[in-house]
């Protein structure tokens, strides 16, 4: 990591009155800790083909590995120009239909739910019933600057029916491969998102672990409620980025509560912020403590998220009900959701025609084949409904 946050540093610990040389000492000595963990470098597989036992190994210990370099400038320039596109049609304020210019806003004619809003520096979801409860405490929330908007956007659902240039991310013939590594040839999708912490505005997600279903199965592993891949857009810091808890994933439903009290504040002792650069891709196993303070600092961070489960977390498996309805998820319904990963490979094929697409083995005994066109794009209207969230 080569970016130098001290302003933001120093910006973000201002906003903590009493407690902002706490925060300052926090945000440096957890930058340095993160970049001390030997858990980062570019994908990589052995002469098998098996993911490379190094990065096993690394992940299993800490719960979240940062793939470097993965995506290249021309994706990322790519991803940013439909960021762009995105965001002139959002609408005008949080549950609009028509954007600024009077026109019918992204998402307006969607039955599942999309663009997320907060207040500016907030923690919208922490300390609430939302998502089952998961997220126990609020975060404290900054005072914005005085001509700061009503409300900024926070998180963008569904994301992959919105941009062709997420939905080529999402079938990275590597990244799919490294989901085949660690949940197996049949896995299955969970739903994909965009992030968006822009500076001075960008809303705090409290500490949580991801998951609801499987804390008391009797075959619970550290893998049974699947991972998040969150490619990075513009890089993340200790100030925007997200903060994990080491190894907490191997400690079953953690008391976080409990773990805030013991800390004495809300910087939870041992916590460290995934820190990498543009074009890095971290997997972070769902069960991992992990949450991310309002961005106060001078950096914008976009996280271009998607996750995937293994089948047998998810076949006949009751939803929690987090993302869409609580529904069964039958095998009819895990091969409709996981058409996203078909037509996912086929954008991304006719995009890099260079490039060895991904075969997915589900499709590939079946003999479904997939084609990408202006049909194919629109069959994704409202995908997100089907969401396998557990």
């Amino acid at each position: 990591m080569k970016q130098d946050i001290s302003k933001s540093i120093d910006a973000c610990a201002a906003h903590y009155g009493d407690d902002a040389e706490a925060m300052r000492h926090y945000l440096i000595e957890g930058d340095k800790s993160a970049l001390a963990l030997k858990n980062r470098g570019p994908i990589s597989f052995d002469k098998d083909g098996n993911l490379s036992q190094h990065i096993l190994q690394a992940y299993s210990e800490y719960g979240f590995y940062i793939f470097e370099g993965v995506l290249k400038q021309q994706e990322l320039t790519e991803i940013k120009k439909d960021l762009q596109a995105m965001r002139t049609s959002f609408p005008q304020k949080p549950g609009g239909k028509i954007t600024a210019d009077g026109l019918p806003a992204l998402g307006s004619n969607c039955k599942a739910p999309n663009l997320i809003w907060s207040k500016p520096l907030g923690d919208p979801l922490g300390g609430t019933a939302i998502a089952n409860g998961r997220l126990q405490v609020k975060l404290f929330e900054p005072k914005p600057a005085d001509d700061a908007p009503k409300a900024a956007p926070f998180i963008l659902l569904g994301s992959l029916q919105f941009s062709d240039a997420c939905l080529r991310t999402y079938a990275h013939p590597q990244l799919l491969k490294v989901a085949e590594a660690i949940n197996g040839k049949d896995f299955a999708p969970l739903h994909e998102c965009l992030f968006i912490k822009d500076p001075g505005v960008g809303a705090a997600v409290s500490w949580h672990q991801g998951g609801s279903t499987h804390w008391e199965n009797d075959d619970f592993e550290e893998n049974i409620h699947g991972f998040n891949f969150m490619a990075q857009v513009y890089g993340s810091t200790a100030v925007n980025g997200v903060w994990v808890l080491p190894s907490s994933h191997k400690q079953g439903k953690v008391d976080i509560k409990k773990l805030v009290h013991e800390s004495g504040s809300e910087r939870i002792k041992g916590a460290i912020p995934i820190v990498c650069n543009p074009g890095d891709v971290v997997i972070c196993k769902r069960q991992l403590v992990h949450g991310s303070f309002a961005n106060t600092g001078f950096e914008p961070r976009v996280t271009v998220n998607f996750g995937f489960h293994k089948r047998s977390s998810v076949l006949d498996v009751m939803g929690a009900g987090i993302h869409n309805a609580a529904q069964v998820f039958d095998e009819a319904h895990i091969e409709k959701r996981s058409q996203t990963i078909g037509l996912g490979i086929a954008s991304r094929r006719l995009h890099f025609p260079e490039e060895q697409a991904y075969a997915y083995e589900p499709f590939e005994k079946s003999g479904k084949t997939f084609a990408w066109d202006d049909a194919a794009k629109q069959s994704l209207h409202d995908y997100n409904l089907g969401d396998l969230s557990i």
